[in-house]
């Protein structure tokens, strides 16, 4: 989820969300000792590909039953394809009143927490997703072909309060507002606690935010508020909420037998919190990846400092360098893919995208041209945590090219990566992959190209790591094979508006 959600298309839920409490606020947690991220049960550790298994607006019915039984019935394909997790969407129960009924949000606009698609709650046992068991039957798919799960913690705020309280806000007036939640279709199974109004800050309106606690948030080198984002926000200030919070992380990881995590709107949660929360839920260093939507690379790289480097980061500058690409349409500089983004600083810590939910979703910021070139930057460089968008997959029909991109990054995306800057050019961009030191066929590296010009680009010279070598692109855009001399210089052509990947045969 991102920032831009609280805006007016959300105008319609955010008037209606309510929350509660459980009991009065007591103490706030204190910072925990900071840790280093581990890599252990991470398939980030084994050169991996994660598969973001959602996009916005799912079909809540399709040919082989819900998106459960979708995700499920791919598993096989999933993991022939190469990918080596997949990203499961928030899987309990959401409440959109646009929806009907309203159960099928898409689960960001989360209402119980411990509904996995199990109680008669808000119109609906299913969430968007499907029942409890079809989720537990996916998840075994997954796990049956070696692929990891992670799900989507959405941790920031609740929606859809079962009744309404009177509130005195921050500037003494006062306003009936639904917060608090008693959950009659579930009641206290897995959990009594009893949300109300003192265990939040404020509540979304139209336009704006009711607040009647102080927003408790951390400010960033960009020092934007973070904290009002949808709902009612939930206020970890308040030792109760975290401790509710971590039992439920538990809970959950330990019912669907999670793999790792992807946290939802992390900036705009008590980063203390989030800290104390992955010490407790992730004490055996599952994999984790936060949405922290900063634009520019420092903010980035201070949200590892101060959350101790527990977290990965989605890549959202080097995501915002492919959308110029992609606007530019072939009169964009592709010089600026040299060292770029967070990936490039920070490669333990980075998830590299070219496309995710929020920025697909009604045209925010997708990558519409040259896409398969900015795949093909993210699968073969040395470093980052590449993740595939299902939409990109499979509805926009880019399936076999990132699938033949994933065998090249498992055979030949080894060894140092290298930039070439003296042969890059507006139109042209050279990496190369200088292999394992092996000998084994497939294992002596890469040269990547690409073009985002209107014409073909056949004469570039480039002192390669391939020393007296035959080449030939794998990718079968380019035809023929080239050759490099002893000293590892070669013409590495491309095609207009293309990719290569010239590989040792």
């Amino acid at each position: 989820m991102t920032t831009t959600l609280c805006g007016t298309a959300r105008a319609a839920l955010v008037l209606t969300l309510g929350i509660t409490a459980c009991s009065k606020e007591t103490t706030t947690p204190a910072s925990p000792t900071l840790a280093s991220q581990g890599t252990t049960n991470d398939a980030a550790a084994i050169n991996g590909v994660m598969l973001q298994g959602f996009y916005w607006d799912v079909p809540i019915s399709n040919a082989q039953g819900t998106w459960w039984q979708v995700l499920g019935s791919q598993a096989s394909e999933f993991a022939a394809a190469g990918f080596t997790a997949v990203w499961l969407p928030p899987a309990y129960k959401g409440w959109n009143p646009n929806q009907n009924p309203a159960a099928m949000d898409e689960g960001y606009g989360v209402y119980d927490r411990y509904d996995l698609g199990e109680f008669n709650q808000k119109g609906s046992v299913a969430t968007r997703y499907g029942t409890l068991a079809q989720l537990q039957n996916c998840i075994t798919a997954l796990h049956g072909q070696n692929l990891q799960v992670y799900e989507d913690m959405v941790m920031n705020h609740l929606n859809g309060a079962d009744s309404p309280e009177t509130i005195t806000m921050t500037d003494g007036s006062t306003a009936s507002l639904y917060t608090k939640f008693t959950y009659p279709g579930r009641g206290t199974t897995y959990s009594n606690y009893n949300w109300q109004w003192y265990n939040f800050n404020g509540q979304g309106k139209t336009g704006g935010f009711y607040q009647w606690h102080a927003w408790d948030f951390d400010t960033y080198d960009n020092n934007e508020a973070y904290d009002a984002l949808l709902g009612d926000e939930i206020r970890y200030s308040d030792v109760n909420q975290v401790n509710e919070t971590i039992a439920w992380g538990k809970w959950l990881t330990t019912k669907l037998n999670l793999d790792g995590y992807r946290i939802d709107a992390a900036p705009h949660m008590l980063t203390s919190f989030l800290n104390t929360w992955f010490d407790q839920v992730n004490s055996t260093k599952k994999f984790a990846v936060s949405e922290a939507w900063f634009d520019q690379v420092s903010y980035l790289t201070d949200y590892v400092s101060r959350t101790g480097g527990r977290t990965s980061l989605f890549d959202f500058p080097l995501h915002n360098l492919f959308v110029a690409m992609s606007a530019g349409n072939g009169s964009w500089d592709m010089q600026g893919l040299k060292n770029a983004g967070f990936t490039d600083v920070d490669g333990v810590h980075s998830v590299s995208f070219v496309d995710n939910h929020d920025t697909d979703n009604n045209g925010q910021s997708p990558v519409v041209n040259l896409k398969m070139l900015a795949y093909a930057y993210i699968l073969l460089r040395e470093k980052g945590y590449p993740c595939v968008f299902y939409k990109d997959y499979y509805t926009y029909n880019l399936g076999a090219p990132i699938k033949t991109l994933m065998g090249i990054r498992k055979t030949s995306a080894l060894g140092a990566g290298a930039e070439y800057a003296s042969a890059d050019t507006p139109d042209y961009y050279a990496y190369s992959r200088a292999g394992d030191g092996t000998t084994t066929a497939g294992h002596k590296g890469l040269m990547l190209v690409l073009n985002d010009g209107g014409a073909d680009i056949t004469s570039k010279t480039i002192t390669s790591p391939f020393k007296s070598a035959t080449l030939t692109d794998k990718t079968g855009n380019y035809p023929g094979t080239i050759t490099t001399n002893s000293s590892g210089v070669g013409t590495f052509p491309v095609k207009a508006r293309s990719w290569s990947v010239w590989v040792v045969n």
